[in-house]
């Protein structure tokens, strides 16, 4: 939650009750007294759950709440204070959580408090902004790796999460539900979502590892100490967060990570600082992965096609919002050709059999 480029003033119709979270923080132990000024900023990159700094009493707090107009699905704030509230104490990457509020009375929604972290975040902006050299990103992929792998390893029954999600069966739910997700959400006719669709329910694995898996690792999803790049102090937005096929958590890392060598339209329409020179390629984070996880790595291509259209589906859902008026976000309008776009390349991927020089 640091960057601090990425905070603006609180949009319009997204606001939440001042007074009423000032005697909800005191109730709590959060400050000391109300009747001083609480200053309240939007974190600006995300594009789902709503996150809010709040700055009182020489203290920094950030507050999570679920999107307006919220599909019912997902956005569980419960259940993702849960999650971080068991990490923190074998990932030293989960950023700490303070309390969990579960009714609307207070903002509307559900929350959760949790710390600000400090630190460098990689959106496509920023890195452009910083310059970061190719010697720097191959520290920073080498970081970035090493956090997925170590996250991965995680013993889940140690942490306490053995009851977050069902492992056996994880594979074919998520081909799925996404499926149906994408059906309910959908507005522009794209073939190319139903042959994706239809292709990875013949072509799914059966036999797979069960982990903890984030389901939205990427660079502008870390927390970098510092611009040497050698160390991540937090991993952000954990709504996802289950158990199942670690490699489908990787798949989707790999949906996000478009490269200079695709074309225009792809880095447009995904943008992300692994275009800049000395990132790898997805097939060199594939290899970085596996070497380090010490997993072998078997139908590639159904992890990745996966991988871009669970983002498909996310950002279909969101346009859908967007065009219903449930939000107002200029940053939405054009999220149903991102969605068309991933389906596309998935099915471009399926067509070769390869996840690299897709066009």
């Amino acid at each position: 939650m640091s960057n601090e480029k990425n905070l603006k003033s609180v949009r319009e119709g997204e606001e939440i009750n001042e007074v009423k979270l000032k005697d909800f923080l005191l109730e709590k132990g959060l400050i000391t007294r109300v009747n001083i000024e609480l200053k309240v900023k939007q974190f600006t990159n995300g594009y789902s759950n709503l996150t809010y700094l709040l700055q009182i009493e020489d203290k920094e707090y950030v507050l999570r709440r679920p999107p307006f107009a919220a599909p019912k699905r997902g956005h569980d704030m419960g259940r993702e204070f849960k999650v971080l509230q068991h990490l923190n104490p074998v990932y030293s990457k989960s950023p700490k959580v303070y309390v969990f509020n579960g009714d609307t009375k207070i903002i509307g929604a559900p929350f959760y408090i949790m710390e600000k972290v400090n630190g460098e975040i990689l959106t496509a902006k920023s890195a452009f902004g910083k310059q970061v050299s190719p010697e720097q990103f191959k520290t920073i992929s080498d970081t970035w790796v090493d956090a997925f792998v170590e996250f991965h390893n995680i013993d889940f029954k140690i942490a306490g999460l053995s009851d977050l999600g069902r492992p056996e069966g994880y594979v074919e739910r998520q081909v799925n539900n996404w499926g149906k997700q994408y059906l309910a959400a959908v507005t522009d006719e794209v073939p190319a979502a139903q042959k994706v669709m239809m292709w990875m329910s013949e072509n799914q694995p059966e036999k797979y590892d069960h982990t903890l898996i984030h389901n939205d690792f990427k660079y502008d999803n870390v927390v970098f100490s510092d611009d040497s790049w050698k160390k991540i102090s937090a991993v952000l937005d954990w709504e996802m967060c289950t158990l199942g096929d670690p490699l489908m958590d990787l798949g989707t890392s790999l949906g996000y990570w478009t490269t200079a060598g695709d074309p225009e339209f792809m880095k447009q329409g995904l943008p992300s600082p692994t275009v800049m020179k000395g990132n790898p390629s997805r097939t060199e984070i594939v290899q970085q992965y596996a070497l380090k996880s010490g997993r072998n790595i078997d139908n590639l291509t159904f992890y990745f096609a996966y991988g871009l259209f669970k983002i498909a589906v996310i950002a279909q859902q969101i346009y859908y919002r967007y065009k219903h008026g449930h939000t107002s976000d200029p940053k939405f309008a054009n999220l149903n050709k991102a969605s068309a776009l991933c389906c596309n390349t998935a099915w471009q991927a399926i067509q070769k059999n390869q996840i690299d020089n897709l066009y």
